[in-house]
Parts: C-alpha cells; structure tokens; sequence
C-alpha cells in the first residue's frame, strides 16, 4: 500500500502561484510514477501531469503546459506541482496519484484531494 498526503492548496488570486506537495508513505517511493489530476464542481476528473519514476520524463495537459512544472525528490518522498500563473479555470481539487514503475493498468494509489481556488 501507498499513502499520499496532499498540501499546499488555498485560495490565490488570478496570476498567482501555488506550490503543492504531496508526500507518500508505504513503499518505495522511487519505484512510482507520480501524476496529478483535478476535480472542478460538476466535472470528470482530468488529468495535470506527470513524473515518471525514473524522473527523466515528464508530462502535462496542454492546458497547463508552460504554467505548471511537477518535480520529485525522491530523498523526501515527495511530488511537487509548481503551478504559476494561475487562472479560474485552474479552480478544482487536486489529487495526488501513484502508480507503480510503468503500469499499463493506471493509477491504484490516490491522496484524498487539496482544493485550490483562484479568484478572478
């Protein structure tokens, strides 16, 4: 099993920047590919980005390409996403999930959701 413990989140006006972390707890943190995904009221939940486990490879949604960087320090056990410029549209809960290595079957690990809220 995995533990993920999301922070970071709040409440941040149009153009600002928010900073979550999600710190995980289990296994071998270094085996897991580490994305994060969001719930706005009233919508699927979406994929943001990833981090793969090796940390060599990243990947983010067009819509938050050039705005948001995830990094991982494996030392801390922790995923990071570094979100800049921040719209209302960006206004959701944020999941932390994992998965071990390359699994082809998904994400099997998921925190409990930080809400972010960014005023216009």
């Amino acid at each position: 099993q995995v533990q993920l413990v999301e922070s970071g989140g709040g409440l941040v006006q149009a153009g600002g920047s928010l900073r979550l972390s999600c710190a995980a707890s289990g296994r071998t943190f270094s085996y897991y590919t580490m994305g994060w995904f969001r719930q706005a009221p009233g919508k699927e939940r979406e994929f943001v980005a990833a981090i793969r486990w090796t940390g060599d490879s990243t990947y983010g949604a067009d819509s938050v390409k050039g705005r948001f960087t995830i990094s991982r320090d494996n030392a801390k056990n922790t995923v990071y996403l570094q979100m800049n410029s921040l719209k209302p549209e960006d206004t959701a809960v944020y999941y932390c999930a994992a998965k071990f290595l390359d699994d082809v079957k998904g994400y099997n690990y998921w925190g409990q959701g930080t809400q972010v809220t960014v005023s216009s």
